[in-house]
């Protein structure tokens, strides 16, 4: 798509108050394919007040008409389907045909649940001699990332509407066409003006002035968990809602009476998947002693069959973290035993799939969250010994569980501190909530869980 020079702000593209520019860079070929505006904190000013105005309309519009809008919605983002699959490839950097399922599917199915959301909740009960009214909470200030740009909007943006709440958007600067795309769907989707508005700009500039904007009642921010506390922190000193989907170090524990090779084979999948940018992957996998060089055997081989058809990572920036952090492994100890930090190719931000075995504990790559397709193997001795290298981080955003009995895997899932965890690799449910323990987040998305992080309650006693 062709890249708007100006802010869509009260149902119009404006221009910003500045002058600064923000370039978007293909992280295949490292050529520059677009400019966006740098918006500034005078921007985000002016997105929140027509947030405001436009609040009282929408929050009165019934639930029946806010479904119409996002079925309105969603449709546009099904004719424009493959537009936004090149778009998402262009500036993340992730193959066509897993943009095109994905990066582009996905989102279409959470603006549909939603759609169906909005129709049949219900915003209000009967409590004993009470009426309970599930209110929108008002304003929201979101903060989405770039690994998956427009999952992450349509995730805050559908339950936010569905709520009848109004939004001001500051996307991923690495990913801001998609969001500019997103944002011509919501005009062709005719929303009434100022219910949706996107600046796109700097975190410490932009998404700051939103965080801290006395005018924004909740704060609804994804990406790393350092980020996430400074947001937390000036939230709580306004005393305004906040839920944040942080960062994660998830343990694919597979248990001896599970079928070891297709464990194994899954888990690597879901590590090298969007170049192993999801905060939810499985980068952790945990095999009982008796299976451990049978199963690195098996993910080395696994991780190989890839190449460098993953697609790059998103930046220069990244490719020197995941590179670091592969060179860090070597230093402490780890056996390199698929991939490593020399880059596949000469142009491009792209990183070998990488296994590591001989991985304990205690070391950075299985403590510290890595976001590139980097999978530690490490092994346990017994379940409790599992369970404890399973909850031994600061993390606890997902997870995955093989055995060969269905009952076994879920009694050992139920003990992990984790807020979402696959059985013998369960599909993905839009409709189940996701989020975190620990330093992986507060509160939920998705389904009926994830449109109550946009309600407040209100009690009527008569």
């Amino acid at each position: 798509m062709k890249p708007h020079d100006g802010l869509y702000i009260d149902g119009a593209w404006r221009p910003a108050a500045g002058q600064d520019l923000i370039e978007v860079v293909n992280p295949a070929d490292e050529q520059v394919i677009g400019h966006v505006p740098a918006g500034t904190a005078l921007d985000v000013d002016s997105a929140v007040r027509a947030a405001r105005a436009a609040l009282p309309a929408w929050a009165a519009t019934p639930p029946a008409e806010r479904s119409a809008r996002l079925i309105a919605l969603r449709d546009v983002l099904v004719a424009r389907r493959e537009e936004i699959a090149e778009t998402v490839t262009a500036e993340l950097g992730a193959p066509l045909a897993f943009s095109q399922t994905v990066h582009a599917g996905v989102p279409i199915a959470v603006a549909g649940s939603y759609a169906e959301l909005a129709a049949t909740h219900s915003f209000e009960e009967r409590v004993g001699n009470s009426t309970v009214h599930h209110e929108p909470v008002g304003v929201v200030g979101a903060i989405t990332p770039w690994n998956y740009p427009l999952h992450q909007i349509v995730a805050k943006v559908a339950p936010a509407l569905a709520a009848g709440c109004t939004i001001v958007l500051k996307p991923a600067e690495n990913t801001p066409l998609t969001a500019q795309l997103f944002a011509e769907a919501v005009h062709e989707a005719g929303l009434p003006a100022g219910v949706f508005n996107l600046v796109t700009g700097l975190g410490q500039v932009a998404g700051q002035a939103l965080a801290e904007h006395p005018d924004v009642d909740l704060v609804s921010f994804t990406g790393s968990t350092a980020v996430g506390r400074h947001i937390g922190a000036v939230a709580g000193g306004a005393v305004k809602r906040v839920a944040l989907e942080l960062g994660g170090k998830s343990a694919n524990v597979i248990l001896p009476s599970a079928d070891l090779a297709k464990a194994v084979g899954v888990g690597v999948a879901n590590v090298m998947s969007n170049s192993g940018q999801t905060c939810s992957a499985w980068t952790r996998m945990l095999v009982h002693t008796s299976q451990y060089d049978e199963a690195v055997e098996l993910a080395a081989a696994a991780a190989a069959k890839y190449g460098d058809r993953i697609g790059p990572v998103v930046s220069a920036r990244q490719l020197d973290r995941v590179r670091g952090y592969i060179e860090r492994g070597v230093a402490e100890g780890a056996r390199l035993v698929a991939g490593g930090a020399q880059p596949p190719r000469e142009k491009g931000y792209f990183v070998s799939p990488t296994v590591f075995a001989d991985v304990t504990p205690q070391m950075a790559i299985a403590q510290e969250e890595i976001f590139g397709p980097v999978l530690t193997v490490l092994r346990y001795e017994d379940e409790e010994d599992a369970l404890r290298i399973a909850n031994g981080t600061v993390y606890g955003l997902a997870g995955a569980v093989w055995a060969g009995d269905e009952a076994e895997a879920v009694a050992f899932a139920r003990r992990m501190d984790t807020g979402q965890v696959d059985i013998n690799g369960g599909r993905f449910n839009p409709l189940a909530p996701f989020g975190g323990y620990k330093q992986s987040g507060v509160g939920r998305e998705l389904g009926a869980h994830g449109l109550a992080e946009y309600l407040q309650t209100k009690s009527l006693q008569f």
